[in-house]
């Protein structure tokens, strides 16, 4: 069974998720980094199209294969469409054996008590429904911290796991964000809160649950340790947030057990305009060393 196989994958092997998802505010900043200027789409349809064609041609790539890349996190529209003549989870699973995950916030509220949480998802039950219908295996959602606020830590951390809970429900597995600000003077307080709060959700799950966990690189390496080796966590993959490749590559090595979920810093380097041999190079390059530094830690 699939299902099995996906869930030791992401348990056990070797390796990092790549996160695909980028969605309309940063699509446009995504594209122009590959390449793509703003001038090239005339509206959203044929911007999300040329986004789709840039995550086409990564998931084509040699180096883009289970071996190294364990999941990817993908955009609704991604679901919805075809990579290879396949709907892109089947695609993703059975040619490239890597696990499918699926982006379901709405994006995130107004900043209020030093953090922002996401927008209400009236419709999530039906995009659940129809992701379990895909074959996706996983869920991310994205919250923000702006400052060390209990209160407000709190919050993002309770509305993440009231959702979370909803996605258990669906036989899918969540993987929880709550994204601390890289740029924050007390981001090392934030996060000793962060984990604080998570530790008091994750235990009282029930023993047969388990959530995946998101995180900022934190500013004292194996922060997290305690909730890589809690019994309700399937796995806790980290963000980029902004660092650059080499900078949370090396942050990365340095936290047992955590392996990488990098979006900006995996497509770094890739341009539009490099011919396929060159594109192909480039991108093996780039996992090699997130999945470097996904092992040594």
């Amino acid at each position: 069974m699939s299902k099995q196989q996906q869930a030791e994958q992401v348990r056990t092997a070797n390796g990092f998720i790549a996160a695909l998802d980028q969605s309309g505010g940063s699509t446009p900043k995504a594209l122009k980094l590959y390449g793509v200027d703003e001038s090239a789409y005339g509206n959203d349809a044929e911007m999300f199209g040329l986004i789709h064609d840039m995550r086409a041609r990564i998931v084509n790539s040699p180096a883009f294969t289970g071996d190294r890349i364990i999941g990817a996190i993908l955009f609704e529209r991604t679901m919805d469409s075809d990579i290879g003549g396949k709907p892109s989870a089947t695609y993703l699973w059975e040619n490239r054996h890597v696990v499918p995950f699926l982006k379901v916030d709405k994006g995130l509220a107004d900043e209020a008590d030093g953090v922002r949480l996401m927008k209400d998802m009236p419709d999530l039950d039906a995009l659940l429904e129809k992701a379990a219908g895909k074959g996706i295996f996983g869920t991310k959602m994205r919250s923000v911290i702006d400052a060390a606020s209990t209160s407000g830590i709190a919050a993002v951390v309770d509305q993440q796991f009231a959702i979370g809970k909803q996605i258990l429900g669906h036989g899918l597995v969540p993987i929880i964000e709550p994204e601390v600000t890289i740029s924050i003077a007390d981001k090392a307080e934030a996060e000793s809160i962060l984990l604080s709060e998570i530790t008091k959700q994750l235990d009282a799950l029930p023993e047969d649950q388990q959530v995946m966990l998101k995180l900022t690189l934190p500013e004292a390496a194996n922060t997290y340790k305690p909730l890589v080796d809690h019994p309700r966590v399937m796995r806790v993959v980290a963000l980029s947030g902004g660092y650059s490749r080499d900078e949370a590559n090396d942050r990365l090595s340095k936290n047992t057990g955590i392996i990488a979920s990098f979006s900006r810093a995996l497509t770094e380097g890739l341009s539009a305009q490099q011919s396929d041999a060159d594109f192909d190079t480039a991108l093996a390059d780039t996992v090699e060393s997130i999945y470097a530094a996904s092992v040594a830690g």
